[in-house]
């Protein structure tokens, strides 16, 4: 392990990695946006759970997360993380359209704008992830204002990325992402739409159970049957559970059901995807294709042929 970055934090780091049932792989330093030092980490599962998959967290050098208001959120990002880890693509996730993306290139934590506006940014890229080589990608640029930043208890990576991951899923199924082979920086704004301050909590989307049903199975197909070869992926993740505006204990519930019907096989918080799902290739194909339509700018094309009144 390279030890570049203070003791503190890494000694800090070490104690809440082990606590969630991580390993620390490597400890680097590297910097931010403005070039200011930044600690790196890499984090992966103990043993022959690593299966060579690890997630990256990067800190500002000088952030103290063993604060009481703090701590708590930075154990939970942790224990999370350990379980993604455990899906055969941790990088991976669904959106309710039923578009399988892939989040990377993150550059966290998050630098003040250098326009001149109040706003905090974090430069990242999602990747269109159904197995082809067509490299489909958006970058975005996540925009926060100063006053929604006195909502997040810190401006890192561990308080923000599930809001963050959600904001660019909820960007996408409004149609306003689109997914190139090349391009500039699309924005993405993460304002107090996305937050009731009367329930303190974020909301993204209403969904019935139908709609969270549907996601459910879209996840299981993709994650595990496409991209997993069958083997099982979370299905407990509070992070969709935000997205959904539901819960875990859902999830799991109407998981059970599905698992009665054939179409994934249940293992606690993990869900596989069966033979059966897979039959449905065709009708999760054409959702794809349709959902990524939709992110494409549409013309008038008679004004294009200049047959509109001006």
């Amino acid at each position: 392990m390279t030890v570049e970055v203070k003791p503190a934090l890494l000694s800090s780091l070490e104690v809440a990695a082990k606590q969630a049932g991580l390993v620390l792989q490597s400890a680097t330093q590297g910097s931010d946006f403005h070039g200011r030092p930044t600690a790196v980490f890499q984090l992966g599962l103990p043993g022959a759970e690593a299966a060579g998959r690890s997630l990256k967290l990067e800190l500002s050098e000088a952030f103290e997360f063993s604060k009481p208001d703090l701590l708590p959120t930075m154990t939970a990002h942790l224990a999370a993380q350990a379980k993604r880890l455990r899906n055969p693509r941790p990088e991976c996730y669904v959106t309710l359209a039923g578009l399988p993306v892939a989040f990377g290139q993150f550059a966290w934590p998050f630098h003040q704008s250098t326009s001149g506006a109040d706003t905090y940014i974090v430069h990242g890229e999602m990747h269109l992830a159904d197995g082809g080589t067509h490299n489909l990608h958006a970058k975005v640029a996540a925009s926060v204002t100063l006053t929604f930043a006195e909502i997040v208890p810190a401006m890192e990576q561990p308080y923000a990325e599930t809001f963050v991951y959600n904001a660019v899923r909820k960007t996408v199924d409004l149609g306003q992402l689109e997914f190139l082979k090349s391009g500039n920086r699309q924005p993405v704004p993460v304002t107090t739409r996305f937050y009731s301050r009367w329930q303190k909590k974020f909301v993204f989307t209403e969904t019935d159970d139908k709609e969270r049903l549907d996601y459910l199975l879209r996840k299981v197909y993709w994650l595990s049957g496409v991209l997993g070869e069958s083997k099982p992926v979370w299905i407990a993740d509070p992070r969709d559970a935000q997205y959904l505006n539901t819960t875990e204990a859902d999830l799991l519930r109407m998981a059970g059901d599905e698992a009665g019907a054939g179409l994934m096989v249940v293992d606690g918080e993990f869900a596989a995807a069966t033979p059966k799902l897979l039959e449905r290739a065709a009708d999760y194909q054409a959702q794809l294709e349709a959902a990524l339509d939709f992110t494409k700018p549409k013309f008038n094309e008679s004004m294009r042929a200049g047959e509109a009144n001006m």
